[in-house]
């Protein structure tokens, strides 16, 4: 069944057809403009969401209770996806990838979340370290790094966390000098997703020593993970998402040339948060995968378990909890979609992408916590889904900018439309 279905995907995203679709965002513009609203899949993008669902069934859930017992990195998984083409989604045409937008990257990480978070995070986190490269980068830069993603079935990381600086980028420490044609960085980074795994890294350090200069200070650069002075730690045991690698990694004298800089000294950081307009949105449709999951999970449970003699979901108490899940679910959705969606026209979606990732972060924690409880005794044991999910959950409203951070955005933009 797998074969068949990636010999399909395989041929679906190399044609004119996918490309024609997921290349300019004219062609939805068009039909907005004749239909106005429009909450229909095309064609081309429900094929991309069938084909996501049958492997996320085929292979990620078969996969993901061990993964999660052993806290082994996927590789077999990572490099299936890889051949059918659901990773580096963002990569442009002009450079080998698939022309994906960002609309149908969305439908493949909703699916593949659904099965295993997890596993989810660790197949598709590639496209993180690659949105630096994409919205900061200069043509041979893309042309080479993008270049290996498509050649091969390897793995970047965002390398930007540290120990002491974390939703305080601007407190970063790791420096970056200038010699001669080169940099040398020294420094620590720390929760790194793909850390461990990663063929290269996107690296915010300070080149700037004062640190007063904050976020001015700080620029991007593109560190191959074999250059002398690279230390990757060891993988850490976090309490859910175990088949992603999380690592430390450190920098010791690492010579990186000059044409590793990404943009201009200083332009770190905005190269660093523009690159999350781009990825809030697909980490609140993983999110979105979870909650769905635990709904499922929950309203089967209901049906099938029995109390005072009629199923659970004959309990106003328990229908009405679904019935919670099923209305944060869609609605976190649409607004996924819609962070997604503004970026496909062109736009800054940064005050969408924020509400996304704050709102589908909350929902799949809500969703999760419900279904354990939904579950009674058993939910609370590891030997049912809904625990592991309740574990995988709770990330969503750390990485990639906490709740808080996403409730700081959202009201800066709201008093910069207002005053527009």
């Amino acid at each position: 069944m797998f074969h068949h279905v990636a010999r399909r995907c395989s041929s679906l995203i190399t044609t004119p057809l996918l490309r024609r679709l997921t290349t300019p965002a004219a062609s939805a513009a068009a039909d907005i403009a004749a239909n106005g609203l429009n909450f229909e899949l095309t064609d081309e993008q429900k094929e991309i969401q069938k084909t996501a669902r049958q492997f996320t069934h085929d292979v990620v859930i078969p996969a993901a209770p061990e993964l999660d017992k052993t806290g082994k990195y996927p590789y077999d998984i990572f490099k299936q996806a890889w051949e059918l083409g659901f990773l580096n989604t963002c990569i442009p045409v002009e450079y080998g990838g698939t022309g994906m937008s960002g609309m149908d990257g969305m439908l493949i990480v909703e699916a593949i979340a659904y099965g295993c978070s997890g596993i989810s995070t660790a197949i598709l986190s590639n496209d993180l370290a690659l949105t630096p490269v994409l919205v900061g980068g200069n043509h041979e830069q893309k042309k080479k790094y993008f270049g290996k993603m498509v050649e091969a079935p390897i793995q970047a990381a965002y390398c930007v966390t540290e120990p002491g600086a974390g939703s305080d980028v601007a407190n970063i420490r790791t420096s970056a000098v200038k010699k001669g044609n080169d940099w040398v960085i020294n420094g620590q980074k720390m929760w790194i997703t793909n850390g461990g795994v990663a063929d290269w890294y996107f690296v915010l350090a300070r080149t700037d020593p004062d640190i007063k200069k904050g976020f001015k200070g700080l620029t991007g650069f593109i560190v191959d993970a074999d250059t002398p002075g690279v230390t990757k730690g060891r993988k850490e045991w976090n309490m859910g998402q175990r088949a992603s690698n999380t690592a430390g990694v450190t920098f010791e004298d690492v010579v990186v040339p000059n044409e590793n800089l990404l943009g201009a000294p200083g332009e770190g950081f905005k190269i660093a948060m523009k690159a999350f307009d781009h990825t809030r949105p697909p980490v609140a449709i993983g999110a979105v995968g979870v909650a769905q999951r635990a709904m499922q999970e929950a309203l089967n449970y209901s049906l099938e378990r029995k109390t005072f003699g009629v199923p659970l979901i004959q309990h106003q108490a328990v229908a009405f909890m679904l019935a919670d899940m099923a209305i944060g679910i869609e609605t976190a959705r649409l607004v996924s979609y819609r962070g997604a969606w503004e970026l496909d026209q062109g736009r800054r979606n940064t005050y969408y992408a924020s509400i996304a990732k704050c709102y589908a972060s909350e929902v799949a924690n809500k969703c999760a916590t419900d279904a354990v409880q939904i579950f009674g005794g058993n939910g609370y044991n590891s030997e049912y889904p809904v625990e592991k999910l309740m574990r995988d959950a709770k990330i969503y409203q750390i990485y990639e900018g906490t709740s808080q951070i996403q409730k700081v955005v959202i009201a800066r933009e709201m008093v910069e439309r207002l005053q527009s």
